[in-house]
């Protein structure tokens, strides 16, 4: 089987211990993103599968249509929305979502964000480097009180080390989210504006869905405190488009942590976000860590391996 291997941007697929299942087909892996669907359409040009890294690469329909050849998109992750499953029906690809990673390294790098925002690391480091010694005074996070939005797999990771650092933990969300919340013993806003207004911290932990598109807005955002932190290492669409840069020149909150970004891979340093001297910017770094990669791909060569045996597994249909 052809196999294509894409938005591999480090070149790591071919170091996991997984990749050695492939051995004897044909794969070809790719680093670089195509930076159109015409440049999608040649690069997978004569693939019969393809393996996409959680949603860094759309397959919209004009794609799909023009590979008559792709019979199956194994996809790591279980979200799909950023490829149209039902076209996929149509013109016959299978499409295999069946998970495969877990909610700790994204908690880990949110929590990076936050220490390295709280104690100006990215600063520090760079003052050291250049030949100075201690230009910023940190602000420590006990006592403090951090806004979880969303009480997930990730969400209860986030509150619990809150909790070990002596903050005092809040949540806001649905009502399933809340209930939960309740349960492992932590509180709830008594409403939206208490929470975006009380926080020091507030970290966002919701998938993108229809619903939650823009559901930060930028009165919730005018809310929050001057010394405040904002965290997103979600998808950055949750946030009202615009609002956030401009909240962030106004003032309020005073600092943020950034893992997501609009339209991805952010190259050339082309993004607001990155001339901020209050915003620490990563790469999409939440799921990056060889652990993760390795079950996600473990999950996606299992769907491969599914498929060319005739027995597909975790389809997702329309």
């Amino acid at each position: 089987m052809r196999i294509a291997v894409i938005d591999d941007y480090q070149d790591a697929f071919r170091t996991l211990d997984c990749a050695a299942r492939l051995k004897g087909q044909d794969v070809t892996v790719f680093q670089a993103p195509a930076t159109s669907e015409a440049a999608l359409v040649k690069m997978l040009k004569g693939f019969e599968a393809v393996i996409l890294l959680q949603q860094r690469t759309a397959m919209p329909r004009r794609v799909l249509e023009a590979l008559p050849d792709l019979k199956l998109i194994s996809q790591t992750g279980r979200s799909t929305g950023h490829i149209d499953v039902a076209a996929c029906t149509e013109v016959g690809i299978a499409v295999s979502s069946g998970g495969g990673g877990g909610p700790t390294a994204t908690a880990e790098l949110a929590w990076g964000l936050i220490l390295s925002v709280a104690r100006h690391i990215p600063a520090e480091v760079a003052a050291l480097k250049a030949g100075r010694w201690q230009t910023t005074l940190g602000t420590g996070l006990s006592g403090k009180t951090l806004g979880i939005y969303a009480f997930g797999r990730i969400g209860s990771i986030m509150a619990n080390v809150g909790k070990a650092f002596g903050m005092k933990v809040v949540c806001w969300g649905r009502a399933g989210s809340l209930s939960r919340a309740k349960e492992a013993g932590f509180d709830a806003a008594h409403s939206r504006e208490a929470f975006f207004s009380l926080s020091d911290v507030v970290s966002l932990h919701l998938p993108l869905n229809t619903e939650t598109r823009g559901i930060v807005t930028a009165s919730d955002l005018a809310l929050m405190k001057p010394d405040a932190i904002l965290i997103n290492t979600s998808r950055a669409p949750i946030i009202e488009d615009g609002a956030l840069v401009a909240a962030l020149r106004q003032g309020r909150p005073g600092r943020a942590g950034i893992d997501v970004y609009e339209a991805e891979p952010v190259l050339g340093g082309d993004h607001p976000l990155l001339s901020m001297s209050n915003v620490v910017c990563t790469p999409h770094l939440g799921y990056v860590e060889r652990a993760t990669y390795e079950a996600l791909y473990s999950t996606a060569i299992d769907q491969i391996e599914a498929f060319a045996a005739g027995a597909p597994i975790n389809l997702v249909t329309a």
